[in-house]
């Protein structure tokens, strides 16, 4: 996937001129109940001004929440990625109307998302989490709506599938890292990059050795020292698997070749990233750690959210810290950029084998390196890949199933070697 010098604008490109047309803009939320769905509500409440949701997705496991959603904000439609839910959203909904006003449409089932992402909107903001995220950030790109993209797991496992629809400039990142290379990014011009700067946490066993680590429990895993988050993306950011994704993700979004991407280690979560220019400049862009700043970016670009998320308080003393990064500890960079590099297939069966390492982790059955080691090995078995320019959503499904089982098969292995 080559350098940047002769390649088109990338997917996300602060120089493009965003439509900023007048009026509220028209919002569709997916994954709504979620982290980053429930923030950008809060966003929308306090802007009525500029924001209007239309229409807003969940799983289905708190319909009570989503029925509260669709009230106060007075959506057209709610959809469940959960046919089961229906009769329970319903329900929920009733219990928030009054008689005589209308109540949303639902929709429900896999695809449900996905035709809301290609309803009649401005922006659509993908806050679904795990990769069954991609059909809907691929109806989103397909229908024409700008892509305010949290849903970093789509980009990475179909990056030849979103970079084949994406406009220049049709996506905007929220993830907090990518939020801050897209602002650093308007600095300067493409030719002046020299590299990008991915600031990581640590997670909370940072300055711990490989050895160290053989014995963390999930309790201890799930104890971020700076964001709240879900339990698979805390247990990513212990891992810095996330981080290995959002390697991968700078590289699809921005055009720059793995080798000029650097990961360093910031405990503060401040720094959120740089971007290194070739006269030696380096831009940083700076905040308390709250995702609501990058989801404004998100739906708001061209134009900043006032007040959308805290500043410094700058009359304080504070102490900002930056460490290389331990590879030796924490394997799951480099074996992204491997991933990365390999391409077509190779980043959904990452994907999808380090969830189900996850889940069996939180369940007991695997320790803590062997997440990233049982990943590693099925990466491996998968082996290299064909050509990326040809990959289908079928094939990524395919290789996405083969590697869960394979995971699991070799979790299962894993604790019958421990238990021996």
């Amino acid at each position: 996937m080559g350098g940047m010098s002769d390649s088109p604008a990338p997917l996300a490109d602060p120089h493009i001129a965003f439509d900023a047309s007048e009026g509220r803009r028209d919002l569709v939320v997916l994954g709504s109940t979620g982290s980053i769905g429930t923030q950008a509500i809060d966003l929308v409440l306090r802007n009525p001004d500029r924001f209007r949701v239309t229409a807003l997705s969940a799983a289905g496991g708190r319909v009570g929440l989503l029925a509260e959603q669709a009230r106060q904000l007075r959506v057209n439609t709610v959809a469940v990625a959960r046919a089961d839910a229906v009769p329970a959203l319903r329900e929920a909904l009733s219990a928030q109307y009054g008689a005589g006003e209308r109540v949303p449409e639902i929709l429900a089932g896999p695809e449900a998302a996905s035709e809301l992402a290609a309803s009649d909107c401005h922006t659509v903001l993908n806050g679904i989490t795990g990769s069954i995220g991609l059909a809907p950030t691929l109806a989103a790109l397909e229908a024409g709506r700008t892509l305010a993209l949290a849903n970093k797991e789509s980009l990475i496992v179909g990056g030849p599938l979103v970079k084949a629809l994406a406009k220049p400039g049709q996506i905007i990142p929220v993830d907090s890292e990518h939020a801050a290379l897209f602002q650093a990014l308007a600095g300067g011009t493409r030719a002046d990059v020299r590299k990008l700067v991915v600031t990581a946490s640590g997670g909370p066993f940072r300055g711990r050795t490989k050895a160290e680590l053989a014995t963390v429990t999930p309790e201890a895993a799930l104890a971020h020292p700076t964001w709240a988050m879900g339990p698979v993306i805390t247990i990513n950011s212990a891992t810095l698997v996330n981080k290995g994704l959002e390697v991968i993700e700078a590289h699809l979004l921005y055009d720059i070749p793995f080798e000029r991407i650097e990961v360093v280690v910031h405990p503060q979560s401040y720094v959120h990233s740089m971007v290194e220019f070739t006269d030696g400049s380096t831009l940083a862009q700076a905040t308390p750690p709250d995702m609501r700043g990058p989801i404004a970016i998100g739906i708001g670009w061209p134009e900043r959210v006032p007040d959308a998320a805290p500043a410094f308080d700058w009359s304080k003393a504070s102490t900002w810290e930056f460490y290389p990064l331990d590879q030796d500890a924490f394997p799951a960079v480099g074996l992204a950029r491997h991933v990365g590099t390999l391409g077509g297939t190779a980043p959904a069966v990452f994907n999808a084998a380090n969830e189900e390492c996850v889940d069996a982790f939180l369940a007991g059955r695997l320790p803590f390196n062997g997440i990233v080691d049982t990943v590693a090995e099925v990466v491996a078995e998968h082996g290299t890949p064909e050509s990326g320019t040809s990959l289908t959503v079928a094939d990524v499904l395919e290789a996405e199933t083969w590697a869960r089982a394979r995971a699991r098969e070799l979790a299962v292995q894993a604790t019958a070697e421990a238990r021996a």
